[in-house]
This record gives structure tokens, C-alpha cells and sequence, in this order.
């Protein structure tokens, strides 16, 4: 399996869509289904039964949008931007934009 451009905790901007143009953070990447759930894009409405755990009613929540219409956030100055990859002097491989040429950190 390819290694993944965008990963969990990367600050993301959407490029397609009704959300056109939001940003957020990626809370989770589903690699199989080739989809992302980022934090407060894709808001739907769920009609939630109530029952002994959750309460009842209408409630928002994000649903999972395609990675390919999500580009990464520039570090340096906030834009969309494609990922590469190259290898650092001490042999590590990280992920880097190809606007700016700037390394993007590794969250944890």
C-alpha cells in the first residue's frame, strides 16, 4: 500500500464540494475507503433514537469526505499545497510542500 499524503492531525483545506474552501483538522483517515473525517467539514444531520446511553433528537455530526478533494495546508503561508517526499541527511523520510519546499511536521 502506497504511503498516505495526508495523516491524522494535518490541518487541511477542502478544494471540491459544498465545503469548498473550509479548513480543519483531519481526526481520522480511513486508507481502505480512500476518505478522511475532518473536524467540522461535511457536517450532516442524523435523526438520533434516544435511548438508555445517548439522547434523542436531531444531531450534527462530520461524515468522511475523499482524500482527493483535501489538500494539505502550506506551513509557511496557509495555501493548498501537493506533498512530496525526500530523504533528510540522517536517512529519515518526511513529507514535504512542494509550494513553499518547507518540511510539514509530524504531529503526535
Amino acid at each position: 500500500m502506497p504511503s498516505l499524503k495526508i495523516k491524522k492531525g494535518d490541518h487541511v483545506i477542502v478544494l471540491a464540494g459544498r465545503d469548498k474552501g473550509k479548513h480543519g483538522e483531519v481526526i481520522k483517515v480511513i486508507p481502505k475507503e480512500n476518505r478522511a473525517l475532518v473536524r467540522g467539514v461535511n457536517m450532516v444531520r442524523k435523526h438520533q433514537r434516544q435511548s438508555a446511553t445517548a439522547e434523542g433528537g436531531i444531531i450534527s455530526k462530520e461524515a468522511t469526505i475523499q482524500l482527493s478533494n483535501l489538500a494539505l495546508e502550506d506551513p509557511k503561508d496557509g495555501k493548498p499545497t501537493r506533498v512530496g517526499f525526500k530523504f533528510l541527511a540522517d536517512g529519515k523520510k518526511v513529507r514535504f510542500s512542494k509550494r513553499s519546499g518547507e518540511v510539514i511536521p509530524e504531529n503526535k
